[in-house]
């Protein structure tokens, strides 16, 4: 399993325009893809003035399978946030092998 993690910090002033966009059409239209098996969507604790962070992890069954993602899918759909929220916002992509996953 691969985790696909993107970190975004989004100025406050549109903070909660963002999130709400985030969950009814962006992340629908990420998973829509068929390349991820889940997405979970978290707020960064420690945030810079200013803005709020946010955490969105995709995990996809292989590095092929995000490979496919990043080629096929994301220009597009980076695209549409770049313009939406173009100067409003700061983004870093990491990519994660999961190793192990452990559960009470």
């Amino acid at each position: 399993m691969v985790i696909y993690n993107v970190t975004v910090s989004i100025d406050l002033a549109v903070a909660k325009e963002w999130l709400s966009w985030m969950r009814s059409k962006h992340i629908p239209d990420i998973l829509k893809t068929g390349c991820f098996l889940e997405c979970r969507l978290s707020r960064v604790k420690g945030e810079e003035e200013g803005g709020l962070t946010y955490s969105v992890m995709y995990l996809a069954k292989d590095q092929a399978t995000l490979d496919r993602y990043q080629s096929e899918f994301a220009p597009d759909l980076q695209q549409e946030h770049s313009l939406l929220y173009q100067g409003k916002f700061a983004a870093f992509r990491t990519t994660l092998d999961l190793i192990d996953a452990f559960k009470p």
